[in-house]
């Protein structure tokens, strides 16, 4: 693979990707632990979205619940938010998320913090989103050791929600509504269709309308990003503000 120098970092990239999908007057929330998904969130509403909700966990400026995350899960369960972002030490072809064990669960290699709210969030929120830093064979598993969320159901529970895209540092992935499986959908700028493959350890097909390279993020993506989204997100995570933006 032909080595690419990028004006962008990758989490500017996934943060781009992310906003891209939000539509003005809608509600986002991010969780814990998620400063791609807030840039993101943020970015849109920076942007093409300004009429959006967003609720932002640990946060003074973007959380008004004053009774912790009782009215958070309260507003959750009655299907109020069109966006929420998941992760999971392990992710399947299914979109199938664990949190909970690497290993036998009752005698695991490692065990992970748990999903909170994650089981529910994955039924009750209009569209999630997975976020994955890394995407790697050990990452993207053909099965997981425990399911925390699942990306399925069976059709008589009610469920007004669910997955929606998968964003890596390498791909964009998308489910199958037919099969119910993952498909490739676009592939960063820097990689290939065949490195996305080599790093995931399940077979993915082609989306059914066609792969393409990921649009970049542009140039007054980047400058919003890099200011306010960034001044905002250090009063969240000043690490990430710190690292996460290129000058």
């Amino acid at each position: 693979m032909t080595t690419v120098a990028l004006h962008y970092t990758t989490e500017e990239l996934m943060a781009a990707l992310i906003a891209r999908e939000i539509r003005n007057g809608e509600t986002v929330a991010v969780g814990t632990f998620s400063p791609i998904p807030a840039s993101g969130a943020l970015l849109a509403k920076a942007s093409h979205a300004p009429d959006s909700e967003v609720f932002i966990m640990g946060s003074r400026d973007w959380w008004p619940f004053s009774e912790g995350s009782l009215e958070f899960f309260s507003l959750a369960q009655r299907g109020r938010f069109d966006f929420f972002f998941l992760s999971g030490a392990q992710i399947d072809r299914q979109g199938n998320i664990n949190l909970h064990a690497i290993g036998n669960y009752s005698r695991p290699k490692v065990r992970l913090p748990g999903g909170a709210g994650s089981a529910m969030l994955y039924y009750m929120v209009k569209k999630v989103i997975l976020f994955k830093t890394d995407h790697t064979v050990k990452s993207f598993v053909e099965t997981i050791d425990f399911i925390t969320s699942a990306a399925s159901s069976p059709p008589a529970l009610y469920r007004p929600g669910g997955l929606h895209l998968v964003i890596t540092p390498l791909a964009v992935l998308v489910k199958n509504a037919g099969s119910g499986l993952l498909e490739l959908l676009s592939f960063s700028p820097g990689t290939s269709v065949e490195e996305v493959r080599a790093n995931t350890g399940f077979s993915l097909p082609d989306f059914s309308g066609g792969v393409t390279e990921t649009t970049p993020p542009a140039p007054e993506e980047l400058a919003l990003l890099r200011g306010p989204v960034r001044e905002s997100i250090a009063s969240i995570y000043p690490r990430f503000a710190g690292q996460a933006f290129k000058s």
